[in-house]
């Protein structure tokens, strides 16, 4: 903890820290606002940045806002402000999905060594040992995921192929699709934003043995196109999900699935999305019912999660395109 001061500069790290977050294929879909007067930052959606084809319903982008928000909680807590965070606070503008509010921290809290953790977690789509996680890292993990409100589940064998087959199904779809295919390559080959999408070197080789079904981010319809290396044969998957499904639960969702990244980056364990089962409503439900033997539950992503390479980072948009101006 360093300054409760909210001069400039503390408030473009708190905003770098939420830019930092995680979003489908790069978008980066939100804006930021500060109250001057409450001391108050205000998280909206960015319209424009929105995937209408891959994403209609806007899921994504409430997880996105919400990994945000989790950064921004963890940023502030590290500069030494209570977070107060809510959650669709004006039922009449949809477009703002969360607000933080800084109050004076009167309590001295431990680092969770969380802050550190968000300028070093980038998503890894390289191939992992097939190491397995230490039991007692899957209970951290599953317990950073309970504090936000959400579920963690680790598949067993079987479970974990009915969720491989349900994502390469996705995948194979996605490929199919034209619209969705376009709106992937377009934030792979651009035009756009240097800030925005995803460089080449981030996007990582296909699985060769076609077991782990990583996204092709250029729709090709020819593998043959794609260079490919030997995965891990017995992937770590997690399923992250949610007692309900509405826009709330998506935005805890969000929370929970960057405090499960942040913490398993401490810990130097790498994770990539496998989200393709998430844009097709039938393959979602598929996953909702696993383990089979469990509750039903609202799946909202899919979480690799090994040792390896850690990934180079994807771009940021600078703070005058995400900031806008003081009330």
């Amino acid at each position: 903890m360093t300054s409760t001061t909210l001069d400039a500069p503390a408030l473009e790290r708190l905003v770098a820290a939420a830019v930092a977050a995680p979003s489908l294929h790069n978008t980066q879909p939100w804006h930021f606002r500060l109250d001057t007067d409450t001391r108050t930052v205000r998280i909206d959606a960015a319209a424009d940045r929105a995937l209408r084809h891959t994403d209609p319903v806007g899921r994504a982008v409430h997880l996105s806002v919400g990994c945000a928000v989790l950064n921004l909680r963890v940023a502030a807590a590290h500069f030494g402000w209570e977070p107060v965070t809510r959650l669709l606070p004006c039922p009449d503008r949809p477009a703002l999905l969360a607000t933080v509010r800084l109050t004076e921290s009167v309590r001295g809290a431990p680092s969770t060594g969380l802050y550190e953790a968000v300028w070093r977690r980038h998503s890894s789509r390289f191939p992992f040992s097939g190491q397995p996680l230490p039991s007692d890292l899957l209970a951290e993990l599953t317990e950073a995921a309970h504090l936000e409100g959400a579920t963690l589940r680790f598949p067993g064998r079987d479970d974990t192929d009915r969720v491989l087959s349900a994502t390469r199904e996705a995948e194979w779809r996605n490929r199919a699709d034209a619209d969705r295919a376009a709106e992937s390559r377009r934030l792979v080959s651009g035009p756009h934003s240097p800030w925005l999408g995803l460089p080449a070197a981030v996007l990582g080789p296909q699985d060769a043995l076609e077991r782990i079904p990583m996204r092709d981010f250029g729709a090709h319809r020819h593998p043959d196109l794609l260079r490919a290396r030997a995965f891990e044969t017995r992937p770590v998957l997690a399923l992250l999900s949610t007692a309900h499904d509405r826009r709330t639960d998506w935005l805890r969702a969000g929370q929970a699935l960057e405090r499960v990244l942040l913490l398993a980056t401490r810990h130097g364990v790498r994770a990539s999305l496998l989200h393709q089962a998430m844009e097709w409503p039938d393959l979602r439900r598929a996953l909702d019912g696993l383990p089979v033997d469990g509750p039903r539950v609202h799946t909202q992503m899919v979480i690799r999660l090994g040792y390896g390479p850690e990934g180079p980072a994807s771009p940021r948009r600078p703070m005058e395109e995400v900031m806008e101006g003081d009330e």
